[in-house]
């Protein structure tokens, strides 16, 4: 049974140290996005953080957004898919609005095609890996440019920003120099001639460090645990 008023105000209470942590950054509260991160909760819980006036909601699988999509059709919300994407997946991602984790010109070409097929307009980011950790993705900094060529051909995707995950680290400040080089690396891009257009958005900061992330600049933060609450299974 969920208890949606504890939803509530966890959502507000991250709400207001979005709000708060902007500030202290000089920026406005409002040109920050909070998307929801509702993997392993089911409909019930997108359900009460909807009325609650949430709405961007992320998932990290396919198959399972692809579930809670249908299950809220008709509920105006925004679905991102956050987590890794196989190529092989491609194709099923059309239900999506914001896709985070683009990692190849390949895979951008299939979603783009997919896209298409389908007659949606999908929204992208690229993920970037500045760690190097085997068990993540991303495309490493040198790796971009022919995922920003592919993108200029793209027909019914657009890319808006960049996505990090950075190493997990007990003190969030400790992941501040990863956020900071993910800006660095958009200016830098737009400064070799990568339109502004498709670097607006920067996706970086969750339930443990969002509030470091929007200091550095972050315009998504993707938060689950804070809001949800703590997961207790996992689903397939």
């Amino acid at each position: 049974m969920i208890d949606a008023s504890a939803l509530r105000a966890r959502l507000a209470g991250v709400r207001d140290r979005i709000a708060r942590a902007a500030l202290r950054a000089g920026r406005d509260p409002s040109s920050i996005t909070l998307v929801a991160v509702s993997k392993t909760f089911p409909a019930e819980h997108v359900r009460a953080a909807a009325a609650a006036g949430q709405i961007d909601f992320g998932e990290n699988k396919v198959q399972e957004a692809l579930q809670k999509i249908e299950q809220t059709s008709d509920l105006s919300i925004r679905w991102h898919l956050v987590g890794h994407l196989q190529s092989n997946k491609a194709k099923k991602t059309t239900g999506f609005d914001v896709i985070h984790s683009i990692d190849g010109a390949d895979l951008l070409v299939k979603v783009d095609e997919a896209a298409h097929a389908a007659g949606r307009r999908i929204d992208l980011l690229v993920q970037v890996d500045l760690a190097g950790e085997a068990t993540k993705h991303g495309a490493r900094a040198d790796e971009l440019a022919p995922i920003f060529e592919a993108a200029r051909a793209a027909r019914s995707t657009r890319v808006v920003g960049l996505m990090l995950l950075p190493p997990a680290v007990e003190d969030p400040s400790l992941a501040r120099p990863y956020f900071q080089e993910l800006r660095a690396i958009r200016d830098r891009l737009v400064a070799q001639g990568v339109d502004r257009s498709m670097m607006s958005e920067l996706s970086m900061g969750m339930s443990h460090d969002f509030e470091v992330a929007v200091e550095e600049g972050s315009t998504m933060v993707r938060v689950g645990t804070a809001i949800f609450g703590a997961r207790t299974s996992v689903r397939p």
